[in-house]
């Protein structure tokens, strides 16, 4: 159980990451002890988009425990996608684009940068859902960019070139597991 000045903690931060605030991406990127907080912004962000899911499934009369599985999935599928693409654009900004940065900078940054995902909940309702998705995604996509700006010390434009060029490296890796499976 975390106490709950560390829960208020996590909340503000959350809302500060969510508002594109970026000296909270600043000060999660110079705080070590951040890591935990970042994971559990992940399971948060994965969870409350997942039960949104499920939510819409049932309302689609999807029935059984599949859906508490799905969940967990989605909630170690979050973890490894955060290590993996936390890991991807930090050997692609120290190595391509020259960035300065530890790995554990940046997955705290990007960790935090799925604050506005939360917002994922809501996919299930009727019409606006679909909407609500793809803004999450976008916003997220925004945070991303500015942690990763603020973690290797970049201008905006070399930020976004780096999760670009993150993103087709990703593409390409999920066409080439696709055609071997």
């Amino acid at each position: 159980m975390i106490p709950f000045q560390k829960q208020s903690q996590l909340v503000d931060r959350m809302v500060r990451a969510a508002r594109l605030d970026i000296t909270l991406y600043d000060e999660v990127v110079a705080d070590p002890t951040a890591t935990r907080q970042a994971i559990m912004v992940v399971l948060i962000a994965s969870l409350s988009a997942g039960i949104g899911s499920v939510l819409l499934r049932i309302m689609g009369d999807a029935r059984g425990g599949q859906l508490v599985l799905d969940l967990i999935y989605g909630a170690i599928f979050s973890l490894v996608g955060w290590f993996f693409w936390s890991f991807l654009i930090y050997w692609l900004g120290t190595t391509l684009f020259q960035g300065r940065a530890t790995y554990g900078q940046l997955l705290r940054g990007i960790g935090f940068s799925n604050s506005p995902a939360v917002i994922g909940f809501f996919v299930f309702i009727p019409v606006l859902g679909s909407l609500i998705a793809m803004g999450a995604l976008l916003w997220t996509l925004l945070a991303m960019i500015i942690a990763v700006r603020q973690a290797l010390e970049f201008t905006m434009r070399r930020a976004t070139a780096t999760c670009l060029v993150g993103w087709l490296v990703l593409l390409v890796l999920f066409v080439l597991l696709s055609l071997i499976i």
